[in-house]
């Protein structure tokens, strides 16, 4: 293994110094990823779930058994929820709290690709393996979002960076440790953190069959302590909450510890209820989500073909875990799209020493130049035709977005073909660097805001609060958890599982026990014919649903409506 050069030895990609260049990129990461933080509130489908669950931690103090209302929410391990938490009470603010995760997730794993890949290589190569993975659309996309698997990349990411800093670069047993341990706060925070330790596998097969560039740890007991430490941070979560569970004897906190355990794990693997698609689904996300990397890979997968017939393990290992990863995720029938989130990182890890030929190539630049100009174009003539012609697709996307969202597609189409012609095809990857500073930025400072009212529901529920008055108390029928996470004074609410037949029960038996001083807010699906529409007071939208507001006098007596599940969409 070549010597370790420090960062200030190291040959600089384009400015003077190699420190200056690893500041830029800092200063970029954070435009891109960070930009318009503080600008808007929780949206659908998983953000508003985890911010109210977090925001009932801290007002309950709750944290071992995590609620969504009045009802236990066993869907997912509270790590996650636990960190929004600590954010909120370091920063005061829900608007920043609950993003800052996400945040230092994308920036974290940034730093680990680049520092492992400099160890490997070389500056150069890694400040363009970070940069390629940040501009990435999967990865942006996911890393300014607010849900669990942007926090789950950084600690798979942190543990493949342990285990390979002992496999390749070590012997370091204190890497290995910590990649185990962190592997194991992978699983407290949603169960697959395990399949970091894959990497296992082809290290094994590459010290058996004498491959170039591995370290060759002796110790068997330092491999078993190390490996012991993966349950350390999975015991720290579990055991309380069984001893909680097992101590207080609630029958509710007996059935959240078996739907933790198994109903989100083995069961959702093996028997899913949704998101059913072909095994091949995955190869469709990384040709079109993982654009522009994408666009790589006909150059990369013989050159990385030619390696591995070299017998180099710093290829075999990251690799080798990615496809051992897809295949996983592929057998399963449940697939979504950030199931593969954690392969992008260590694609682009066995993607930086070929990057400094890769984007010399005519080929490739041509790709990456058609790929921003296709998009231009695509942007300026859809949000042209839709604020000169008003087509009915483009009113029904008005409709549960903002009819001012045009001008900002029209915006990124041209800000897109203003780039295309300055750089062209011989500078085409600084052009989508550039577009990435544009797209991402408006996105955060002028969309957020743009798109906030209706995405959160905080127009919605701000109406409701207008047309209740500010004592009476408002009852959420049929509610998402936006509703309940953006509602405005004193409400309650009738379950969230519970079928809307007996939630509108519960509800109706509320309201007429006070009926001056109470109303229901209400789902108009819910309501079915038991509500007199003609004295219930029209809300509007939000999420495309229809929402309403109605006092006892518009209650059809004796009607229960005949709905049977809950609405699952988001």
């Amino acid at each position: 293994m070549k010597p370790y050069t420090p960062l200030s030895q190291a040959r600089p990609l384009w400015l003077r110094s190699a420190r200056w260049e690893l500041l830029l990129f800092a200063l970029f990461a954070l435009l891109v990823l960070g930009v318009g933080i503080g600008l808007r509130d929780p949206w659908p489908s998983d953000e508003p779930r985890f911010a109210l669950v977090a925001r009932l931690m801290v007002e309950h103090g709750q944290w071992l058994f995590p609620h969504r209302g009045n009802e236990l929410y066993p869907d997912k391990p509270p790590v996650f929820m636990w960190l929004q938490a600590l954010a909120f009470m370091l920063t005061g603010n829900w608007r920043v709290a609950f993003m800052l995760p996400s945040l230092a997730a994308g920036l974290g794993v940034l730093a680990l690709v680049y520092d492992l890949a400099r160890r490997l290589w070389n500056h150069r190569s890694a400040l363009l393996a970070a940069a390629t993975l940040l501009v990435t659309i999967h990865f942006t996309y996911q890393m300014r979002d607010a849900q669990i698997d942007p926090l789950l990349l950084g600690w798979i990411t942190l543990a493949n960076y342990g285990l390979l800093r002992h496999l390749l670069l070590g012997p370091s047993w204190r890497w290995f440790a910590l990649g185990c341990f962190f592997a194991g706060v992978g699983v407290a925070t949603k169960g697959v953190g395990v399949l970091a330790l894959l990497l296992l596998i082809p290290y094994v097969f590459a010290r058996r069959s004498h491959w170039h560039q591995l370290a060759i740890p002796t110790g068997g007991w330092r491999w078993a302590g190390g490996l012991a430490l993966f349950f350390v941070p999975i015991l720290a979560w579990l055991v309380p909450m069984l001893l909680a569970a097992r101590a207080d004897g609630d029958l509710q906190h007996a059935a959240y510890v078996q739907n933790i355990l198994f109903g989100q794990t083995v069961h959702r693997y093996a028997a899913p209820s949704a998101h059913f698609h072909s095994p091949f689904y995955f190869l469709g996300i990384i040709a079109f989500d993982w654009l522009p990397l994408s666009l790589l890979l006909p150059w990369a997968l013989p050159a990385w073909w030619r390696r591995i017939k070299r017998r180099d393990a710093r290829f075999l290992l990251p690799l080798g875990w990615a496809v051992l990863l897809l295949l996983f995720f592929s057998i399963s029938p449940g697939k979504r799209d950030v199931y593969i989130l954690p392969l992008l990182p260590m694609t682009a890890l066995v993607l930086a020493p070929l990057l400094p030929g890769l984007l010399r190539r005519r080929g490739v630049r041509l790709s990456i130049f058609a790929l921003t100009l296709l998009l231009g174009i695509a942007s300026t003539i859809a949000a042209t035709w839709a604020i000169r012609k008003h087509p009915t697709w483009a009113v029904q996307l008005e409709q549960s977005l903002n009819p001012h969202i045009w001008w900002l597609l029209l915006t990124v189409g041209l800000a897109g073909l203003l780039i295309v012609a300055l750089t062209r095809v011989q500078r085409a990857p600084l052009g989508w660097l550039l577009f990435a500073a544009v797209l991402w930025p408006l996105y955060g400072l002028w969309g957020y805001p743009m798109l906030n009212g209706d995405r959160s529901a905080l127009d919605v529920m701000v109406r409701a609060r207008a047309i209740a008055g500010p004592e009476a108390t408002i009852g959420l029928l049929a509610w998402k958890e936006q509703n309940l996470l953006m509602a405005q004074g004193p409400v309650t609410e009738f379950g969230f599982l519970k079928p809307w037949p007996q939630q509108y029960v519960d509800a109706i038996a509320w309201l007429q026990a006070a009926p001056t001083q109470r109303w229901i807010f209400s789902l108009d699906d819910a309501m079915g014919r038991c509500v007199d529409r003609r004295r219930a007071t029209y809300v509007g939208l939000a999420n495309r649903r229809a929402w309403w507001m109605f006092k006892a006098d518009a209650v059809v007596p004796g009607c229960v409506p005949s709905t049977d599940d809950n609405d699952s969409t988001d």
